[in-house]
């Protein structure tokens, strides 16, 4: 066998080892980037549930407070705000931009739903009534539902952004524009805890 030859065929199985490793690669990463897609489904499934349950729990307190109706219209308003932001985020979670925003506007739901739940405290009759008490109930356990969706959300993005920000994955992520996914954090540390909703 000719030497040419040889270097020919050391060549060719070389470049097929290194188109097999970017195949490879580009796989794990469109794996991990649909592990992350679909973590925020579930994260978008309760969102939606939570979204659901607020006009019932407003439509329930107006009854009660009568005298309160701009801290009724910011609760309706910050859920209509929250539920086109993740409606944006859900259509691309791969969109940093659109997972801030969701972010913002989830901050400015909870800072309403809280207030709410302030003002609400001050009516006895309110927080007696058995719609109200299941409602909240509901409430209290989607947010419950909704922390454990954004903690796997968050593993699954950090597990994507490791993998695509690593040598010599990076060098493929770039090449085939895979971007950093943005963590579902967050802000405001009033915000850490889901909104107090129980009424005994």
């Amino acid at each position: 066998m000719s030497p040419v030859l040889i270097v020919l065929g050391v060549l060719f199985l070389f470049v097929v080892i290194i188109g097999l490793w970017v195949v490879g690669v580009y796989n794990g990463l469109v794996t991990l980037r649909n592990r992350f897609k679909n973590a925020f489904a579930q994260i978008d499934v309760q969102l939606k549930r939570r979204y659901d349950l607020i006009p019932n729990l407003v439509e329930i307190a107006k009854g009660y407070l009568k005298h309160e109706r701009e801290t009724l219209e910011a609760v309706i308003k910050a859920r209509n705000i929250a539920a086109a932001a993740a409606q944006a985020a859900a259509a691309n979670p791969a969109d940093g931009n659109a997972v801030r925003g969701l972010m913002s506007a989830e901050a400015g739901l909870g800072g309403a739903l809280s207030r709410l739940m302030v003002v609400s405290e001050q009516y006895p009759d309110l927080k007696a009534n058995q719609n109200m008490m299941q409602l909240t109930e509901e409430l209290t356990s989607t947010e419950n539902k909704i922390s454990f969706a954004r903690q796997a959300y968050n593993d699954s993005v950090m597990t994507y952004n490791t993998r695509r920000e690593t040598f010599p994955t990076v060098v493929i992520a770039g090449a085939f524009g895979f971007q950093p996914a943005e963590l579902f954090k967050i802000e405001d540390p009033t915000e850490r805890n889901a909104p107090k909703v129980q009424f005994s």
